[in-house]
């Protein structure tokens, strides 16, 4: 047994009714192959700015689209932390490992009505409305068509091409951005220099909120506004 399983372990004996807690060693368990990311996923450096995101949310979100969801660890936050604001979450990644993890990670919403729900899609080829595939629990598919109310990205960073992705967003749409200052990674292909640079290459009709947050290894930005 793994250090991470054994100590989750010890938390979900801790914490009986804590969803987040659960799901995590379940997911694990499953997918050991993905702990070494899930431990980075739930960094501090990670948490804090998902939850700064999460304490800035608007309400009556409506249906999320979250693009480059990776393993659907912000959606799981949202379900721990914001259910009241928003109907349903979907979760795309173009890694096609990406989505069983997040489905398994995020089991009980996926289980209640597909509140969640996560696919595989290259996001910078996405259409509005969405047409996606997505996998029953027996392994069967289904094809999606879904219009998101909310479109969350906290990892504009990795995109490449941002602007054809950035520019196809449906005007109206609420949005919600984080990138960063992290240019010594090498997946980082779309940094910002700092946060007039993010605002610059994210025009929105209507800024609701625009700052930053200084962490140890770098700064995040985050905006949200309409589109």
């Amino acid at each position: 047994m793994t250090n991470t399983v054994s100590i989750l372990n010890g938390l979900n004996y801790l914490y009986k009714d804590n969803v987040l807690i659960s799901q995590l060693k379940k997911t694990i368990e499953k997918f050991p192959e993905c702990e070494n990311a899930m431990a980075d996923a739930f960094s501090l450096g990670q948490l804090k700015s998902k939850m700064w995101l999460i304490e800035n949310l608007p309400t009556n979100l409506g249906t999320v689209f979250i693009c480059a969801g990776w393993y659907g660890t912000l959606a799981s936050l949202m379900f721990e932390h914001a259910r009241d604001k928003f109907n349903k979450i979907r979760s795309f990644d173009i890694d096609e490992n990406c989505a069983p993890i997040a489905d398994t990670m995020n089991r009980s919403w996926v289980m209640d009505g597909w509140q969640f729900k996560a696919s595989t899609l290259d996001i910078i080829d996405m259409k509005f409305p969405t047409k996606h595939t997505t996998f029953r629990a027996n392994g069967t598919s289904l094809e999606l068509m879904e219009m998101p109310d909310t479109i969350i990205n906290t990892s504009c960073e990795h995109i490449n091409n941002f602007s054809k992705w950035f520019d196809s967003i449906p005007t109206g749409t609420l949005t919600i951005l984080q990138s960063n200052d992290y240019f010594d990674i090498e997946e980082h292909v779309n940094c910002s220099k700092d946060l007039k640079h993010f605002d610059q290459i994210t025009p929105m009709k209507d800024t609701i909120y625009l700052d930053k947050l200084v962490l140890p290894l770098y700064t995040r930005f985050m905006k949200i506004g309409i589109k």
